[in-house]
């Protein structure tokens, strides 16, 4: 039995329950969660699937909202932020990806928050997007902040743990061949 994938969504599931702890605004998992299944899984679809059932699961306990196809649109988005990082992981790389997925999430969670047909909080105008996207600011500030902090959470975590144990290693993972 392959140990990794299950070490990977356990990650993702730990980081996706700390959304149930007390936190800032926007100081959460979600982006980070999407990168890293994204560079960490090996199966697409499980990259998809696991971040986003985590989510949900979370969404159970915190309350299901309007905007979640929204939301789970741009987790899918970064999650292929992540595909990109399997060819060059690198420290800079996986940060680039962090912020262009915390900046991501911001500009669609915010146009939509503005587009809603039945939403009154800003006006449909141009003026009205430009202060939509100015009232986000202090959420985009936490949302990078927690990005940050969860990346590194996550993707150092399984690096440490990747060298301790042997299993967790994508190259002990893959299943030998047999040489004749």
């Amino acid at each position: 039995m392959n140990a990794r994938p299950l070490f990977l969504a356990g990650l993702i599931a730990a980081a996706a329950a700390a959304r149930l702890l007390p936190h800032p605004d926007n100081v959460t998992p979600v982006a980070a969660i999407a990168l890293f299944a994204g560079a960490r899984f090996a199966d697409k679809r499980m990259a998809f699937l696991v971040p986003l059932v985590a989510m949900f699961l979370s969404d159970l306990v915190l309350g299901l909202y309007p905007l979640l196809p929204v939301i789970y649109g741009s987790l899918a988005l970064t999650v292929g932020l992540g595909f990109l990082l399997r060819r060059r992981e690198s420290a800079v790389g996986i940060a680039g990806a962090g912020l262009a997925g915390a900046v991501l999430f911001f500009l669609i969670t915010n146009f939509a928050v503005w587009a809603v047909p039945s939403g009154t909080l800003y006006p449909k105008t141009a003026a009205g997007l430009l202060d939509c996207y100015a009232a986000g600011l202090p959420f985009f500030r936490n949302e990078v902040l927690g990005t940050a902090f969860y990346t590194l959470v996550l993707f150092g975590g399984c690096a440490l743990a990747e060298r301790r144990f042997a299993p967790l290693r994508e190259t002990a993972a893959a299943p030998a061949t047999a040489t004749a």
